[in-house]
């Protein structure tokens, strides 16, 4: 009976001896230190170069020249040119519409027998001054005859001017039936056809002249210093381009590119925007005179426009999401320890941000997005790889 009750203490006691044997004679294991983190971050180069400060903004293609057409004389249209229709060309001078010229013809062919009668008035008129006056030198004529002499020639002389003038009236009236534009243009509107009678004054077209097209350009005030616009004298001419503007826009589905410049500003800053107006120029928009078939820069197009500002030298660019507290920027040095380095911006320019260099020889722009930054630390620089694509892309241009 004793036995049965010793038994399970007999079990527990070995049970613990084996533990407390197997607890000591167990390997005691190696402590060694948890390897550090090293972040990885992507870098820009942090060389400065020298580049163009650019401004960018958009417009619609205008025309620099636009008239209406107006008849100068009444009559019935008897003949237009072929290309007298909305987007047709034409060269400055060349008839456009030409009015039935009889009733002027015939208005020429009296004032010139008016001239020649009235010449001949004049020239009997002074031939009898003169002899009056030769009497009247002599005591042989009277006075009141001599008068009545001085006046007829006065008068002769005035009705040969008179009919001068009036020939003068019927040969530019004449030229008026044909009538042309002074400017080689393209036709916007037309509102007249064959057979229709006009009066003076009468609108028969609408112009525009192709030689130059104009495009405003709205800029923001603190834009400006970056841009150089042409400052004329009072009095001075307005068609002395000044800086570059490369214009871009989508036509037939592709895009196309032209080159103006600008040529000046306008006189008021818009009350609505606050910008001011800049305006560009393009030579010969419609490629009349260029040997080699391209995309016109139609009136009516929206256009982008970058404009060339000055060059500017020890320029950085980075991107605008590596920024921090809006002047800071992350920089890895040769030992590819990470520090905060406070840079003056010269500009903000859409997704970059332009800044003065340079930097220390070696060091690098961390672009990497890092939620905690530790001056001093350790990281693992990486080129980006954009960055060398463009570093490739300069050094083979």
């Amino acid at each position: 009976m004793n036995t049965k009750r010793l038994a399970p203490i007999i079990i527990l006691v070995v049970a613990a001896v084996g533990v407390a044997l197997l607890y000591s004679t167990a390997p005691t294991p190696a402590r060694s230190e948890p390897e550090r983190a090293i972040p990885t971050v992507r870098t820009i180069d942090a060389t400065p170069r020298k580049l163009n400060l650019m401004v960018r903004s958009q417009g619609t293609v205008t025309p620099r020249t636009q008239a209406d057409l107006l008849a100068e004389i009444d009559g019935r249209i008897v003949w237009i040119a072929p290309t007298f229709a909305p987007g047709g060309f034409f060269d400055a001078e060349t008839p456009l519409i030409r009015l039935e010229a009889r009733d002027y013809e015939l208005a020429l062919d009296r004032a010139q027998a008016s001239v020649q009668r009235a010449r001949s008035e004049r020239q009997f008129a002074a031939s009898e001054l003169a002899r009056q006056k030769g009497l009247s030198s002599g005591g042989v004529a009277s006075a009141s005859q001599l008068a009545d002499a001085n006046r007829a020639s006065t008068v002769a002389e005035a009705n040969w001017l008179d009919s001068r003038a009036a020939l003068e009236q019927a040969e530019r009236d004449l030229e008026r039936t044909e009538i042309r534009a002074p400017f080689a243009g393209r036709i916007r509107e037309e509102g007249v056809d064959v057979g229709q009678f006009v009066n003076r004054g009468s609108m028969l077209a609408r112009l525009y002249a192709t030689d130059y097209a104009e495009i405003r350009l709205p800029i923001p005030d603190e834009q400006l210093a970056f841009l150089d616009i042409p400052a004329p004298a009072p009095g001075a001419p307005l068609d002395v381009g000044g800086a570059e503007v490369r214009l871009t826009a989508l036509f037939a589905g592709q895009p196309n590119e032209w080159i103006g410049h600008l040529v000046r500003t306008e006189g008021e800053i818009d009350q609505r925007s606050r910008m001011v107006n800049v305006v560009a120029r393009v030579k010969d928009p419609y490629r009349t005179k260029s040997a080699t078939p391209s995309i016109p820069l139609t009136v009516g197009l929206f256009v982008q426009a970058e404009i060339k500002g000055p060059e500017v030298e020890n320029v950085i660019v980075v991107p605008r999401y590596a920024m921090r507290n809006d002047s800071e920027i992350l920089i890895v040095g040769p030992d590819n320890l990470l520090h905060t380095r406070i840079v003056d911006i010269i500009r903000v320019d859409r997704d970059d941000v332009l800044v003065r260099g340079p930097l220390g020889e070696g060091e690098r722009i961390c672009i990497s997005p890092l939620q905690i930054v530790i001056d001093g630390m350790q990281v693992r620089a990486i080129e980006d790889p954009t960055e060398v694509a463009e570093r490739s892309e300069r050094d083979a241009s």
